[in-house]
């Protein structure tokens, strides 16, 4: 079983990322569960998500406290005390970040696409597990956003994602 946990303020879309890897991932055939965790309801407070998959039925319903992978969507939160706790020994650490952090792969999300960050980290996390394939991204952010968004411009951020991701991961 693969877990993620992810770092965001609310309304930067860490819960809508977290579910649209689910979609993708279920349209691939895996069991998976997505949720969020708010602390104060309110926006632009520090709130997580998380995104749990496997080959086989999943019963755990507990948050996510020894991921796989952290994901951090607002550079702020990076050096916060707590978001890499639990995170497994080899886990993955990915941070929006345009200067390196240590341990990290550093996506420059917020130069990418400042109004797609969230799908921008995305594209990042699906090039650092290797899955699932950009194609069943882009569908599944068409199919849970609609209307709301450009299918290329969600196809682009996704790309850009990917590809910084990629770039970053081989450099090191």
């Amino acid at each position: 079983m693969k877990e993620i946990r992810w770092h965001a303020r609310a309304g930067q879309g860490a819960k809508t990322a977290a579910q649209l890897l689910a979609v993708a991932l279920l349209r691939e055939g895996k069991s998976v569960q997505a949720f969020p965790e708010y602390g104060p309801e309110r926006r632009g407070s520090p709130m997580r998500a998380y995104t749990r998959y496997d080959d086989r039925p999943i019963r755990r319903r507990d948050s996510i406290e020894e991921p796989d992978a952290v994901v951090v969507l607002e550079p702020s939160l990076a050096a916060a005390a707590g978001v890499t706790a639990g995170l497994r020994p080899g886990g993955l650490l990915i941070v929006n970040s345009d200067t390196p952090v240590e341990g990290a792969v550093c996506v420059p999300a917020d130069r990418l696409a400042p109004d797609a960050v969230n799908l921008v980290m995305l594209g990042a996390v699906a090039a650092c597990l290797g899955e699932p394939p950009l194609a069943s991204l882009a569908a599944a952010a068409a199919e849970v956003l609609g209307k709301k968004a450009d299918p290329a411009a969600l196809a682009a951020a996704l790309e850009a994602g990917h590809r910084a991701a990629g770039e970053e991961r081989w450099a090191a």
